[in-house]
């Protein structure tokens, strides 16, 4: 099984990095195949490629937009073309977007993503080798990064 790990350089902290450690920690065998693009809005052809190009089964796709009204706008871009890619390739690409403006401090910040990272590759576990696991937490509130909210 192969899959794709796509961040950028624009990240102030390797997310990226971050799953490949939580994923290897709780499964063997599987081949990664990482590629790192300048910005979000290089993520969605990076991501394609690595489907379409080198196999990959499934993608993970870091970034870490700013916080200026222009990188909001590039992120929502490169959100759709991310989403414009998995129905093209009919493979789920998992957006993992921290924007700099959620941390309190810088190191809130960093907590925040590692926090994210990690917990959204518990979910690629979970999809690809775990999917009753998902499907029992259905309707719970978790959340990626910080607090979880529990269900209604």
């Amino acid at each position: 099984m192969k899959i794709g790990i796509c961040d950028t350089t624009f990240a102030r902290f390797d997310m990226a990095g971050a799953a490949l450690d939580q994923i290897k920690g709780q499964i063997g065998n599987i081949n990664f195949i990482r590629c790192t693009v300048p910005g979000v809005k290089d993520l969605p052809v990076a991501s394609k490629k690595l489907i379409e190009e080198e196999g990959c089964e499934l993608v993970m796709a870091f970034g870490m937009p700013g916080p200026e009204k222009i990188d909001k706008l590039c992120a929502h871009e490169a959100s759709t073309g991310l989403i414009n890619a998995q129905l093209m390739t009919n493979t789920h690409i998992i957006e993992v977007f921290v924007h700099e403006d959620e941390g309190l401090d810088e190191k809130d910040l960093k907590q925040l993503a590692e926090n994210r990272a990690r917990e959204h590759a518990d979910n690629v576990v979970k999809m690809l080798f775990k999917p009753d696991k998902m499907r029992r937490e259905a309707g719970t509130g978790m959340r990626e990064g910080r607090e979880n909210k529990g269900a209604l």
